[in-house]
């Protein structure tokens, strides 16, 4: 079985953001990461720190915008339309899920379409179901970047995909299609999930579910994507019984070291490669 070593793709694409940046800060070009973190929610401080940890390790400005659980949506939205109107500030994360007291359609909304790094707006939603140029949400735009780096062509191809969220599952479908395969996109509630998963040439697992995609659900040959990041025992491990699947799948990406790897360089690529004003 392939391994598809997820710490190799993000050290090419560091390479070319590296590059890009090299050249923006000649031209006196200091673009900024916003993050916006609300509240005491421990995995997204986690997760804001180490973006800006390696947003720096590249040469880019990365600045965490702390904002209080009992941050009213007014603040936010007036804190995002700053944003949107500085120029030095090239793109815009806020840490998700958002409290559940807030409405998070509206102030995902407030943000500049060509500032929403993560294609949370529904301005880049629509762009991407009808192919338009838009910023694709990060973790699905990983897994193409797999794709790519490793050579592997979906056209033609039976995708099957397991998990149906806003950010992966739907936009990852998309993007398949995109490609010319056949998507088949699957849940937890999907009847006779691993009869349609044996079908597919390639295996897409991001349901959220730890172990959830067993050897018996995969055709030998076929690639397996494990986008699912759990923890067990303190231990982290995806959606995909790992050990299992060495002797069926042809191809897999491990957890850590897969999609997750990828997925800070997508940003990152978004931030520096995806603007275009001024510049």
């Amino acid at each position: 079985m392939q391994i598809l070593d997820g710490r190799q793709v993000a050290a090419f694409h560091r390479e070319q953001i590296v590059r890009r940046l090299d050249d923006l800060h000649k031209r006196d070009i200091q673009p900024e990461l916003a993050i916006i973190l609300i509240g005491d929610d421990r995995p997204s401080g986690m997760y804001a720190k180490s973006m800006q940890k390696v947003a720096h390790s590249v040469g880019l400005s990365a600045k965490i915008y702390y904002k209080e659980t009992a941050a009213q949506e007014d603040e936010l939205i007036d804190m995002l339309e700053y944003f949107n109107e500085q120029k030095h500030i090239w793109g815009i994360l806020p840490m998700m899920p958002l409290p559940r007291r807030l409405d998070t359609h509206r102030i995902v909304n407030c943000m500049d379409p060509e500032k929403d790094i993560d294609g949370l707006t529904d301005s880049n939603i629509a762009r991407l179901v009808t192919g338009r140029p838009g910023f694709v949400p990060c973790t699905p735009k990983a897994v193409m970047a797999i794709f790519d780096y490793y050579h592997i062509s979906l056209t033609g191809k039976e995708v099957a995909i397991i998990g149906r969220s806003n950010v992966v599952g739907k936009p990852l479908a998309q993007l398949c299609l995109n490609r010319n395969a056949t998507v088949t996109q699957c849940h937890t509630r999907t009847k006779n999930l691993p009869l349609l998963s044996r079908r597919a040439d390639i295996v897409i697992a991001a349901a959220g579910k730890a172990g959830l995609v067993t050897a018996h659900m995969v055709k030998s040959g076929a690639v397996v994507i494990d986008v699912g990041i759990n923890r067990v025992d303190g231990i982290t491990i995806g959606d995909v019984d790992y050990e299992g699947m060495t002797e069926v799948a042809g191809a897999m990406t491990p957890v850590p070291g897969g999609v997750g790897a990828v997925t800070t360089m997508m940003v990152l690529e978004n931030v520096v490669c995806g603007h275009t004003q001024g510049t």
